[in-house]
C-alpha cells in the first residue's frame, strides 16, 4: 500500500463555466479542500475582476492559494506549482482529498504531471536582452523569432504575448530544445496521482452570453473603482497581476489610451477568445471528463465513478 497513489480531483473548464459553485459542493461531499489554480485570483486586492470567491461562498471549505500575493509581486507556473505541492501536502497530513480548481490548464498540468522546471536557468541576462528587443522592434518581431525556430509554439502563443514569447526563446537558448518538445513530453507522462479530471463546459453561446453579463456585472460591482485603486497602490501594466482579463483594458482606459466604452467590449471579446483557448487546451488533455455544468450534476458524475 505504500506505493498507492495518492487522490487528486481537478475541476476545471473556461470561465463562467460554474467551476466555483461545482468545486465547494463536491468539497462538501467528500471531504475536500480547494486549491485555486487562477493565476489572478493568488492576488490580493484583485477581487473583482478576477471573479475571486467570497467568505461566505466557501460554506466553510478551505480554500488555498487565495489572496496570498501582493499585485507586485511576480508569478508564474513555477511559483504556482511550488505553492500547491505545499498546499496538498498539508491537505494530505489532514486525511482530506485536493480539489484543484480553476481555467489555466497549464498550471493544473504543472501539478498533475508534476512537470520538471529544473533546468529553468538563474541567468537572466538573455531575457533581459529579448525584454529591450520587444521594447525597441515590437512583439511581433520577437514572435517571429520564434517563429524561426519553433513555429509549433509560435503558433499556440498570441502575437502580443510577449511574456510567453520570450520564456519559448529563452529556453531554447538554455536548452537547445524547443519548448514545444518539452511540453509535449511533460504532458505525456503519467500522472503520479490517483486523477479524476473534470471539465465543465456547457453551449458556446450561453457560454458567451454569461461571459458577457459577468463583464458587465463585474463593472457594477465597481471593476473601474477596483482598477483606479491598484493604480494608485503602483501596479503599473507589465506587471503580472495587471495582465488579467479585465484589469489589462481597464488600466489601458486610466491610462488615456482607450475609452471606457472600448475597454469593456475588448474585455468582452478577448475573454471568448481566451474561453475557446481553454476549451482547445482542455480538449487536447488526455483522461479529461467533460461535464455539461447545467444539464449535469458533477457530484453525481463523480459518485457514478465516471472515468
Amino acid at each position: 500500500m505504500a506505493d498507492k497513489k495518492k487522490p487528486l480531483i481537478v475541476i476545471a473548464g473556461p470561465t463562467a463555466a460554474g467551476k466555483t459553485k461545482a468545486s465547494v459542493e463536491l468539497a462538501k461531499e467528500i471531504g475536500g479542500e480547494i486549491i485555486s489554480a487562477d493565476s489572478m485570483q493568488v492576488y490580493r486586492m484583485l477581487d473583482i475582476g478576477s471573479a475571486k470567491i467570497r467568505p461566505e461562498e466557501m460554506q466553510g471549505v478551505p480554500h488555498h492559494l487565495i489572496d496570498v500575493l501582493d499585485p507586485k509581486e511576480e508569478f508564474n507556473v513555477t511559483v504556482f506549482q511550488q505553492m500547491a505541492r505545499e498546499a496538498m501536502d498539508g491537505i494530505y497530513s489532514r486525511g482530506h482529498v485536493p480539489i484543484l480548481v480553476g481555467g489555466t490548464g497549464f498550471y493544473i498540468q504543472a501539478v498533475t504531471r508534476d512537470i520538471d522546471f529544473t533546468e529553468n536557468g538563474d541567468d537572466r541576462t538573455y531575457r533581459h536582452e529579448l525584454e529591450r528587443e520587444a521594447e525597441e522592434l515590437g512583439a511581433e518581431a520577437l514572435h517571429e523569432k520564434l517563429k524561426a525556430i519553433d513555429p509549433e509554439s509560435a503558433d499556440k502563443i498570441p502575437v502580443n504575448n510577449v511574456k510567453r514569447t520570450i520564456r519559448a526563446l529563452e529556453y531554447y537558448n538554455e536548452t537547445g530544445k524547443k519548448i514545444s518538445e518539452h511540453n509535449a513530453e511533460e504532458k505525456a507522462k503519467e500522472s503520479p496521482y490517483d486523477l479524476r479530471y473534470y471539465v465543465l463546459t456547457m453551449d458556446r453561446e450561453r457560454l458567451y452570453d454569461r461571459i458577457e453579463r459577468r463583464v458587465d456585472l463585474m463593472m457594477e460591482a465597481g471593476l473601474l473603482e477596483e482598477v483606479k485603486r491598484l493604480k494608485e497602490y503602483g501596479c503599473t501594466p507589465e506587471m503580472t497581476s495587471m495582465q488579467g482579463l479585465g484589469y489589462k483594458q481597464i488600466l489601458m482606459h486610466l491610462n488615456g489610451e482607450i475609452t471606457l466604452e472600448e475597454a469593456i467590449k475588448r474585455t468582452k471579446i478577448e475573454t471568448r477568445h481566451f474561453a475557446k483557448r481553454q476549451l482547445t487546451w482542455f480538449r487536447g488533455t488526455e483522461g479529461t471528463i467533460f461535464v455539461d455544468s447545467e444539464k449535469e450534476d458533477l457530484i453525481n458524475v463523480y459518485k457514478t465513478g465516471n472515468i
